[in-house]
Formats: C-alpha cells, structure tokens, sequence
C-alpha cells in the first residue's frame, strides 16, 4: 500500500512492517498505540522504525491511517491521558465533602 508520511511516499505491507518491528523492544505506551503481533508499541516508536525517519518529521495520525489502512489495531489515547482534571474549586469543594442534607 503507497501511503504519504511527512511528505514522503512509502510503498508498506503488513508483512514489510511485521518484518521491521520483529526484535524491536516497545518502549512505554503514554499515547495512541499500534498492536503490532502480540505487542503493543507507541505510534511514534512504529513510525520511526518504519519510515527510520525522526519522530519529529511525522504525526501520529499520519501512522495511525496507514497502520489502520494495513490492518493492525490501532488504540487512541489511555483512560488516564483523557480523564479531566478539576479546577481548583471543584477540587476544594470535593475536598470539604458535598452538604448535609437538612
């Protein structure tokens, strides 16, 4: 399949990517992640050793589609990366408890 990362024209097949991540140690998941066998690696670690272009010259939504377009499951971001944050008011608040009710 011919997909387009950092403006640059790659030729990948699943067994081409299979082929380059066989031995590659996956670093720690902090955000989307690509199932590649039975591993879980970072997009931009993927990206990276695919395209051996730096992490810094592509997005992880351009690896993303492609890795999606060849077949492997793809994981948007953890539950703990999308969890909100409270202010500092809620925060006060959830501290000194919800009122009693009368």
């Amino acid at each position: 399949m011919r997909c387009v990362i950092a403006r640059f024209p790659f030729d990948l097949t699943k067994s081409g990517v299979l082929e380059s991540m066989k031995g590659i140690k996956p670093e720690q998941v902090f955000s989307e992640s690509v199932i590649i066998g039975r591993r879980t690696y970072p997009v931009k670690q993927v990206g990276q050793v695919v395209t051996r272009q730096d992490r810094r010259d592509f997005s992880a939504g351009e690896v993303l589609r492609a890795m999606t377009q060849l077949g492997f499951t793809c994981r948007g971001l953890p539950q703990a990366a999308t969890m909100r944050v409270p202010n500092p008011l809620q925060q006060a608040s959830a501290m000194l408890g919800a009122p009693a009710a009368a």
